[in-house]
């Protein structure tokens, strides 16, 4: 039976065929979502290493939270630019600007003298984290057989990998010194330059160039602009959880990497194997409206329980956040009649910016209150993204399915011919 049978609220999820494709993929594809795989391990890299930054750097708690927020308003602002420069210079080319930037301001952040140089060095990182994210999705996209569940679902997986092994290589590495994990990233990306500049051909351009302005553009369909609110204020509480939990656990470098190891590899797993199900069950409206009440519950309780229930409710929150990452991806990808590189664009555009505001806000909460606050209100903001899915539901499936067929055809990312197998193609036939 199709998801379109089910009625308004769960039907007529789009990106229904080729799940099963993921692991038969070129290598091109493997070699950009191994690439990605290491750009993720930078987002949650630090965590576990913050309090001896802090002690490193002779800095406060707010002051080493501008790691995260000077890498993420650069990102932000990145998104608006990433689609310019590809459609250009080509997603080959984009790719590997990004990872150099990547390499360059990771090795520099190594050699910081002081907090502010740190916080500069990681503002460089994300700019070339944007380039290479934001591009490796398109390719992925692009390139992937089985259609466009595979390539999500694949980029998911390297997302989920990366988000579980950052914090554990940053407990490694950080145990000898916190200078280590950015150089051990900035070799890790070098390995993952060679493999882009040895597996990916270049892309054919898309017809048209991207403008600065088209990203800003696509936010004004109602879809897409709903689906990047709701993410804004969902994304507040993940790095609410991912940035400011690590001060409130006070544990060695070893146990929270193993924390936030365990919490990445159920980001991971409910990404690939459970948001998927769930989706086919009961559609991406119910299922992302609850993940993320039960986020808001999870943070709460986060904040107000004892250090054993804090532990457990950090790696529990990696369940919802998986589902989560999943389902917001899909809808931003499908909803408007954007080219996906496009809507990705925006969409990252209004997201990151509250990726970017919790590592501030948080720590300053606390010292205006206490350590609970900040948990409260990033639970009110799950809270109100739940609220944006759920009022908007109907548009943003409906929407989402009407788009589908015309994104196989229209999107400026083109698949690489002479790389695409025959089981490739035809997962390329618009969807029924």
């Amino acid at each position: 039976m199709h998801r379109e049978d089910r009625g308004p609220d769960v039907a007529a999820d789009p990106f229904d065929e080729g799940a099963h494709s993921i692991l038969r993929q070129p290598p091109a594809v493997w070699a950009t979502a191994g690439a990605a795989v290491v750009a993720f391990m930078g987002i949650g890299l630090v965590d576990p290493i913050l309090p001896s930054i802090a002690q490193g750097l002779d800095a406060t708690p707010s002051q080493v939270s501008l790691l995260f927020t000077s890498y993420f308003l650069i990102t932000a602002f990145a998104m608006l630019v990433t689609g310019f420069v590809s459609s250009r210079i080509g997603g080959r080319r984009t790719l590997l600007a990004g990872l150099a930037l990547v390499i360059v301001f990771a090795t520099l952040s190594g050699t910081s003298g002081t907090v502010g140089e740190l916080v500069g060095f990681r503002a460089g990182w994300g700019l070339g984290n944007a380039l290479f994210v934001s591009t490796s999705l398109a390719v992925i996209v692009g390139a992937a057989a089985g259609g466009s569940a595979a390539a999500i679902l694949l980029y998911e997986s390297a997302l989920g990998l990366g988000m579980a092994c950052g914090p554990l290589l940053g407990a490694v590495l950080g145990d000898a010194s916190w200078r280590y994990p950015f150089f051990g990233t900035a070799a890790l990306m070098a390995l993952g330059f060679l493999c882009i500049a040895v597996f990916l051909k270049e892309q054919p351009r898309p017809a048209r160039r991207i403008s600065l302005l088209d990203p800003l553009k696509a936010l004004g369909h109602g879809g897409l602009a709903s689906a990047a609110a709701s993410a804004f204020f969902y994304n507040y509480a993940f790095f609410t959880v991912l940035a400011f939990t690590p001060f409130v656990l006070d544990m060695t470098p070893y146990a929270s990497g193993g924390v936030f190891f365990a919490w990445g590899v159920l980001l991971a797993v409910s990404s690939v194997l459970v948001a998927p199900r769930l989706q086919e069950r009961f559609g991406s409206a119910r299922v992302l409206a609850g993940s993320l009440v039960l986020l808001a519950a999870d943070v709460v309780v986060l904040g107000f329980g004892d250090h054993t229930t804090a532990v457990v409710c950090t790696v529990l929150s990696g369940a919802f956040i998986g589902v989560n990452n999943t389902v917001f991806t899909e809808l931003a990808l499908g909803v408007s009649g954007a080219p996906r590189p496009v809507a990705s664009a925006g969409y990252n555009f209004v997201r990151w910016f509250a990726a970017a505001a919790a590592p501030f806000l948080a720590p300053r909460i606390e010292e205006w209150s206490d350590a609970r606050m900040p948990f409260v209100i990033a639970g009110a903001a799950a809270l109100a993204g739940a609220g944006i899915v759920w009022t908007r539901r109907a548009a943003l499936t409906r929407e989402a399915r009407d788009q589908e067929a015309r994104h196989l055809t229209r999107d400026g990312v083109t698949v690489f011919a002479d790389q695409l197998s025959p089981a490739a193609a035809a997962s390329r036939r618009p969807c029924r």
